[in-house]
């Protein structure tokens, strides 16, 4: 293939640095979108069960540079409407649960959003990569509302336990070191460590269960509304004397 013209790559490089501002915000919006999005399911699920299933969350979003770089590693044609449908890990967040099961629950609910598209799921902790890598990876994709209406962006959320999480850090630390060529004995041992993460997963979950039982994660509808029992008394006087208050029917209360 003969190499383009000076005159004409300068002008495709000139065009591309100037429409990249502009795309690279549509992600960071849809990130923060994304964010907002898990901020209020957590607070939700503390206020309504006084359960906090998320530990803690991240967000990234690749450098121009980087994006440019794997659209030449994947062969994509180099227009942004090529690079939306084929790279879909520009923007991503990353949820680290307490339990296990917690992972899915949260999975479910970003899902079941009416506003959101999925488009992909792989379950990475009922079939872990070789390594022992685990974690839930969901490609969605949400509306940002720019002032010329929504854009559609793809936003890669991943899910996983802190002793999942604590294993993929380790594990890319180590491949970075030694840029992908892990001596042997290395990856038997983070295999061996994975197989140690998932058992502390287990275990911990295994111990959380059987110290809370069934009442886990279903706290008392009125705990830590600051309100005290006279209020409620009051309250209920004042109930009392309707037959319905709030959608409540109190049958006979007159």
């Amino acid at each position: 293939m003969s190499a383009a013209p000076p005159e004409q790559m300068l002008v495709f490089a000139r065009t591309l640095r100037q429409k990249l501002p502009r795309f690279m915000m549509e992600y960071r919006f849809g990130v923060d979108e994304m964010l907002t999005k898990v901020s209020i399911l957590r607070e939700e699920f503390i206020h309504l069960h006084q359960y906090n299933p998320i530990e803690h969350v991240t967000s990234r979003v690749k450098s121009p540079e980087g994006i440019l770089e794997k659209v030449v590693r994947r062969g994509c044609v180099p227009t942004l409407d090529e690079i939306r449908k084929n790279i879909t890990d520009i923007a991503g967040i990353r949820i680290t649960c307490s339990f296990l099961k917690d992972t899915y629950h949260v999975l479910d609910m970003i899902t079941s959003q009416h506003d959101i598209r999925v488009l992909e799921i792989k379950d990475y902790i009922k079939n872990p990569k070789p390594n022992g890598y685990k974690s839930l990876h969901a490609i969605v994709e949400l509306p940002v509302y720019l002032s010329e209406g929504p854009v559609p962006v793809i936003v890669e959320v991943q899910i996983r336990t802190i002793a999942q999480d604590f294993w993929a850090s380790l594990e890319h630390k180590i491949f970075y070191k030694y840029e992908g060529e892990v001596p042997e004995h290395l990856v038997q041992s983070l295999a061996s460590a994975a197989s140690a993460a998932e058992h502390l997963d287990k275990h911990m979950e295994h111990l959380y269960d059987e110290v809370h039982g069934d009442q886990a994660g279903e706290g008392p509808e009125t705990a830590g509304t600051g309100f005290d029992e006279q209020l409620w008394e009051k309250l209920w006087d004042l109930a009392r004397n309707n037959d319905t208050v709030d959608g409540t029917t109190f049958g006979g209360s007159r």
